[in-house]
């Protein structure tokens, strides 16, 4: 439309330039000369376009879209043509809202969905839906699968460590919804959860019972294993005690006596040795220097 007016104005402009040209008017030439010259510039401007970095550009001719999208710097369109620009960043959704559990309890939910347009789809999210489709298909979506999927759990589950499971299961359901319409969904992260006060205190309390039970369970187990630590390295000690009394016999104790004997008499030291009574006698050192 701009460019149609532009076009009408600097064909206008251009009739009263000759005019004034013919009647010698130079300050209504000069006048009308600027105005051709501004409204040829603002004409030939609507042939180009520019889509900013990170957006992509729908082209709809009267009705017509068409199936090639504009992307990120100048392009080359048709001057009739009506340029919509798209957002194709990712994006960040908040809600709160509340949201039924498992056992039939309204939970204050507080949520983000971190989302982005699939640029190659940007033209039929034009044609189908419109460039309100976050509005229209996002929003109603993403409420209808965090009440859902809410539902199936615990109020406990979403205050303890299921949230993280929770968030990957409302992230795969919208997936499946709205991905085909041309919407990108990177993440559905649980920013807050408000339960009702007693509520809360009772799943504290609870909480508190599992750790302190889990860590006596640890406790016993610990001292188990002690337990069976020491039960080994006494079986060790009674083994290696059986081997060496079964290693002494009177043989070699005699021997061992022999030596002993040997050692005393070629020594020079003076000393006084008593060869012990009977044939298997042991030496006896009564004194020496």
């Amino acid at each position: 439309m701009l460019f149609i007016i532009a076009l009408l104005a600097a064909l206008a402009a251009g009739v009263v330039y000759f005019n004034a040209k013919r009647r010698a008017n130079k300050s209504e030439s000069n006048l009308a000369l600027v105005g051709l010259v501004i409204a040829g510039l603002i004409a030939f401007m609507q042939v180009w376009t520019v889509i900013p970095a990170g957006h992509v550009g729908v082209v709809d001719f009267y009705g017509t879209v068409s199936d090639n999208t504009l992307r990120p710097g100048i392009n080359l369109v048709n001057p009739l043509a009506n340029v919509v620009k798209f957002d194709a960043r990712t994006q960040e959704l908040k809600e709160v809202m509340d949201v039924p559990s498992k056992e039939g309890m309204n939970v204050e939910l507080e949520i983000s969905l971190l989302y982005s347009l699939n640029v190659e789809n940007a033209n039929r999210i034009y044609k189908t839906v419109g460039e309100d489709y976050v509005e229209k298909i996002l929003i109603p979506q993403f409420r209808s699968v965090v009440r859902e999927v809410t539902a199936s759990y615990d109020a406990r589950a979403l205050y303890t460590a299921e949230r993280g499971q929770m968030a990957n299961l409302i992230k795969s359901d919208l997936e499946k919804l709205v991905t085909p319409r041309g919407i990108n969904v990177d993440a559905a992260p649980l920013r807050r959860i408000l339960l009702p006060a007693g509520l809360t205190a009772s799943i504290e309390e609870k909480l508190k019972s599992e750790q302190e039970s889990q860590r006596m369970q640890f406790v016993l187990q610990r001292e188990t294993q002690e337990a069976e630590r020491k039960r080994i390295e006494a079986k060790g000690i009674a083994d290696f005690q059986d081997i060496v009394a079964r290693g002494i016999s009177d043989q070699l104790l005699k021997w061992k006596g022999i030596e002993a004997t040997e050692k005393l008499a070629s020594s020079n030291n003076t000393k006084i040795v008593v060869i012990g009574s009977g044939k298997d006698g042991l030496p006896l050192i009564l004194g020496g220097n």
